[in-house]
């Protein structure tokens, strides 16, 4: 399996749409990866936007990001609370300096806008989003998927397939 031996962290808070936190995750774990979902509290079960929940296995606070090999924020509503976390910021930042593999669908562009990384970057999301990536710098596009460096987006989950491939083959290299 040739993501054996990698770590991912997968936020989650309450409202994430439940197909972008979920297709990710599974096929991580399809390919040896280990996923962790990390949010506020470990333990805590928050419910996606149409009932699937999910139960944190760590708190922001408990992890160190310098030990995992990429992150996923996932869409919904879920990340505009993440992004008022302090340690999700720090999270994102650090993938970011260490050229790891962040990836973000849908409104989960709106965390890489408050971790201050997109200026320059080419990316996708909703486009209910396309304004505020645009004015936080980015190049946006109309595209299922983009990927610049280090950076994988997508805009919504039709476009799931080809976003975790493309997050998947990153990480493989």
């Amino acid at each position: 399996m040739r993501l054996e031996g990698k770590k991912i962290i997968q936020l989650v808070s309450k409202d994430f749409e439940d197909l972008e936190l979920w297709y990710p995750v599974l096929r991580l774990q399809e390919e040896g990866a280990t996923v962790h979902l990390v949010g506020e509290k470990a333990g805590e079960e928050h419910p996606g936007k149409y009932g699937v929940p999910a139960t944190a296995d760590y708190a922001f606070e408990d992890i160190n990001p310098a030990d995992y090999d990429g992150i996923l924020v996932p869409g919904g509503w879920s990340p505009d609370k993440l992004r008022r976390y302090d340690k999700v910021i720090e999270m994102v930042q650090h993938m970011d300096n260490e050229r790891k593999p962040i990836g973000q669908i849908c409104h989960a562009g709106w965390v890489l806008i408050s971790a201050n990384i997109l200026n320059g970057r080419k990316v996708t999301s909703t486009p209910g989003i396309k304004d505020d990536m645009m004015n936080a710098g980015a190049e946006w596009f109309d595209e299922a998927v983009v990927q610049d460096e280090h950076i994988v987006s997508a805009r919504r989950p039709p476009d799931l397939a080809p976003y975790a491939k493309a997050f998947a083959d990153l990480l493989a290299d």
